[in-house]
């Protein structure tokens, strides 16, 4: 076994904006870049340009977008989610603040009694997020 990816797949409302969505999370974590983002071409049955498949790392882990315009019973949900350990209350606050932008929070940053700082984001793509100060 090579490696296990977290998969994005967007599409519904979604579609076409896998390539914003992979830029805007490499521009917020460190040690995050992009390895390579493939794109549909013409008559491959997907839009072209959009996002084939994107290989992107967020502080050191693996992630995978592809993009997808048929239609599906499902999207992202919050059942789902992307939790990130923050050293710093200043870099949960940061977090925080750029995933909720165009997004709601689904917990506020608060002190739930297990975490002395703890929020819960759905960005504006629909990706949930856990911030958690260790």
């Amino acid at each position: 076994m090579k490696d296990i990816l977290t998969f994005l797949m967007f599409s519904g409302e979604n579609h076409g904006k896998a390539r914003q969505a992979v830029d805007f999370y490499v521009s917020l974590f460190p040690q995050a870049r992009i390895e390579r983002i493939d794109l549909w071409e013409p008559g491959e049955g997907q839009a072209e340009g959009t996002v084939k498949t994107a290989i992107f790392v967020l502080n050191g882990r693996r992630f995978m977008a592809s993009e997808n315009s048929l239609p599906h019973a499902f999207n992202f949900t919050p059942s789902m989610s992307l939790f990130v350990e923050c050293d710093t209350e200043e870099e949960v606050e940061r977090l925080f603040a750029a995933l909720s932008d165009g997004g709601s929070a689904l917990m506020p940053l608060g002190d739930y009694g297990f975490s002395r700082r703890f929020g819960w984001v759905a960005d504006r793509f629909g990706i949930t997020w856990q911030l958690n100060l260790v």
